[in-house]
């Protein structure tokens, strides 16, 4: 018997922490799974007091987790909520690796009792440091149908098909792998003999062919992987700034959920979102999950 894939979803009671909520019942997570949410509170001071607004903090403190519970045990049944009265960032990623969670889910900029307790900066350092995927949801989708992953062929890369293809394929569902190949430019030099400037333009026309036909090889042994768990895949290899390129491909397919691989780095700094990554945290109007 295989152990539960483990979700946490973190909360404040906000609007983007209850869309989280909702994008963590509707992902087709691997089965069999559980869930756990977490609610940090910045000073341990608000805990135990006796002031009219410590008590106001506390009872919301258990209003957002009854409705935590109540909203994540329509789907995995008795759930718990770890409340911990410290940063953030800090402890949600704390609690990510207490337990051992394969996927950790928050919004990404809430308003709630806490002042912005997972306001966008705080996402940021969650996605920096936590030990598995993060789903970071502005809005959550009905469905979670339609996935579409930045594809580079990258370490990174290469995880995020991977654990995309731990999901069991929802009915109609379709992956598709965007391998965003940015071209290399001529020089604009008019100092140069007219047939210096052919032979130039010549080569990097040809070596920006090359790149193209690795990069539509590399998306293709993905896509493979992919089929072979299930997925209906297309692939893409567009050219042109990999950031706008990814968002118009997501936008074309009417994507539902964004994918892009973390950069590993060393040890004093365990990883780096990435540009791409950063910018679609940024910028994408659909859930984004990065893998690290």
């Amino acid at each position: 018997m295989p152990d539960d894939f483990r979700v946490l979803v973190a909360t404040d009671g906000s609007p983007s922490a209850q869309a989280g909520l909702s994008a963590a019942l509707a992902f087709p997570w691997p089965e069999p799974s559980t869930a756990r949410a977490v609610i940090a509170v910045a000073a341990k001071s608000w805990i135990g007091g006796t002031t009219p607004l410590h008590r106001s903090v506390e009872a919301a403190l258990r209003a957002h987790a009854d409705v935590a519970c109540g909203l994540l045990g329509a789907r995995w049944g008795k759930v718990d909520v770890a409340q911990i009265p410290e940063e953030p960032a800090a402890a949600i990623v704390a609690e990510a690796r207490r337990y051992r969670a394969g996927a950790l889910v928050l919004g990404w900029r809430g308003h709630g009792t806490f002042k912005r307790l997972l306001a966008g900066s705080v996402s940021r350092k969650v996605v920096a440091r936590a030990p598995c995927p993060v789903l970071v949801v502005r809005q959550a989708p009905g469905t979670f149908r339609r996935f579409v992953v930045g594809f580079d062929g990258s370490g990174g890369a290469r995880r995020a098909v991977r654990f995309l293809a731990r999901l069991k394929p929802p009915r109609a569902s379709l992956a598709v792998l965007v391998n965003v190949v940015e071209p290399i430019v001529a020089p604009g030099s008019t100092r140069l003999p007219a047939s210096t400037r052919a032979r130039i333009r010549a080569g990097i026309a040809e070596l920006n062919e090359r790149r193209l036909d690795g990069a539509q090889r590399k998306i293709d042994t993905a896509a493979q992987g992919l089929r072979r768990a299930g997925w209906r895949v297309r692939t893409e290899v567009p050219t042109g700034a990999p950031l706008a390129k990814l968002l118009d491909v997501a936008a074309g397919y009417r994507g539902e959920v964004l994918l892009v691989g973390a950069r590993a780095t060393g040890v004093a700094e365990r990883l780096i979102v990435g540009s791409v990554a950063a910018g679609a945290l940024n910028s994408s109007p659909i859930p984004v999950m990065i893998v690290p």
